[in-house]
């Protein structure tokens, strides 16, 4: 049903309606930026990365297929927006915690300590491996619309994702 909608807005904006692409960004800004924040670290980066995305995204509503799901279309454009930022980007600092912690010195000592391991680990996977995690985990999709979304089935969304957890873990553990 949502996907239908969807349709209906790019067709709307895609003839000047620009109150329909603004509900489309309001429905999946918050769910880019985490993925984009997730695959690049920088909250700057996030930012820039995914407002790039729907800018691209305006300026193409005319090549959207209709027949697939439009957040599988933006989530490609947002993939690459955040490929292509994370290879022009100059070294700099490990990232910022990205949620405030609550309780002790100590507590908010370790908690920003496991943020940073995780995201760490996080980066240090493959593209293939982190899209699958940052989607299931931080995008909240399920492995059906995880395979729309990247174009491949949902026995290979199953097996990254399986992959994908085990070398976390294995980055956690030699990472302490």
């Amino acid at each position: 049903m949502q996907d239908q909608d969807d349709a209906a807005l790019v067709a709307r904006a895609a003839q000047g309606d620009t109150s329909a692409f603004e509900v489309l960004v309001s429905r999946y800004e918050k769910v880019l930026f985490r993925v984009a924040f997730r695959m690049l670290g920088d909250y700057d980066d996030a930012r820039d990365a995914t407002q790039s995305a729907f800018t691209k995204a305006y300026e193409k509503l005319g090549a959207f297929d209709p027949r697939f799901r439009f957040f599988s279309w933006i989530y490609r454009i947002l993939l690459n927006e955040s490929l292509n930022a994370r290879r022009d980007r100059r070294p700099h600092e490990d990232v910022a915690p990205d949620m405030p912690a609550v309780g002790t010195q100590l507590e908010l000592l370790e908690a920003a300590d496991r943020r940073r391991r995780v995201q760490q680990a996080l980066l240090a996977l493959p593209v293939e491996y982190r899209q699958v995690v940052v989607l299931r985990h931080f995008g909240e999709l399920n492995y059906d619309d995880i395979a729309a979304t990247l174009g491949i089935p949902a026995k290979t969304v199953k097996s990254r994702l399986y992959t994908a957890r085990q070398r976390l873990l294995e980055l956690l553990i030699g990472s302490r």
